[in-house]
């Protein structure tokens, strides 16, 4: 789901997409689900989705087959340098700290 942390919904959907693929839990030839389907489990529009989609065709990560589908390309999951995973750890722990900010923020919100 996107969340309302600041960071505009294409971007938190395409960082979650590009975890997956680096992580392999979408392999090489892998087909994206379609954007329906990610609209849906995202809880976001079909442009949205799009544009996030847009971001990993730009980094390369997937590529479009046309009346297919979009596909993890098959060079798509090289191993990260290190300092690569340093960063994608850091990025993984401010999405927590701000999904941990948001429930805080919450909770007073609703003390009001």
């Amino acid at each position: 789901m996107v969340k309302n942390t600041g960071r505009p919904g294409y971007l938190q959907i395409a960082d979650d997409l590009r975890e997956q693929i680096r992580r392999g839990t979408l392999i090489p030839g892998d087909p994206l689900p379609s954007t329906t389907q990610l609209a849906t489990t995202y809880e976001a529009s079909l442009s949205v989705v799009k544009l996030a989609v847009g971001v990993l065709r730009n980094e390369g990560l997937v590529i479009g087959q046309q009346g297919k589908g979009v596909f993890v390309r098959d060079d798509a999951a090289p191993a990260l340098p290190p300092a690569a995973e340093e960063l994608a750890e850091m990025r993984a722990t401010l999405r927590d700290l701000s999904q941990r900010l948001e429930r805080v923020e919450s909770k007073l919100a609703e003390r009001e």
